[in-house]
């Protein structure tokens, strides 16, 4: 990722998907990093009122796509897709925001990996997660 990146152009994440469903919104992204926030709500929450794991992992996956996706040589011949997901949740959340911040870990022409970490609003680590990342040809 580039530092002063646009992230009102990345007009797919507002359309009808997991994303708008979840309330993630790309906030920032610097050189070598994306940074989003996810809501933690009746949408995020699992039965007893906290976080739901799979809505962090959503949120890794969101993360790790899109700065993927900024990455690509060219997006019309090329996609992004997930090919593994880990994720080690660490400490629940019952409610405000949580933010994640995408790095690299290797970036090459068919793969990519990426460490994200997850926060708590007071900036305690919520969970962690590496996603990896095949580029592939479309044709």
């Amino acid at each position: 990722m580039k530092a002063g990146l646009d992230l009102s152009n990345l007009t797919f994440s507002q359309t009808d998907s997991i994303v708008k469903h979840l309330g993630i919104e790309f906030t920032e992204a610097g050189e070598g990093y994306l940074v989003a926030r996810m809501p933690v709500d009746s949408r995020t929450h699992q039965p007893f009122g906290i976080l739901h794991g799979g809505a962090s992992v959503v949120l890794a996956e969101s993360l790790g796509s899109v700065a993927s996706f900024l990455m690509l040589d060219d997006p019309m011949k090329q996609r992004a897709v997930g090919v593994e997901v880990n994720a080690n949740h660490i400490r629940s959340v019952r409610n405000g925001w949580v933010y994640g911040r995408c790095t690299p870990i290797h970036v090459g022409r068919s793969t990519h990996v990426w460490d994200i970490r997850i926060t708590d609003e007071q900036d305690r680590t919520v969970c962690v997660s590496r996603l990896t990342i095949a580029v592939i040809n479309v044709d």
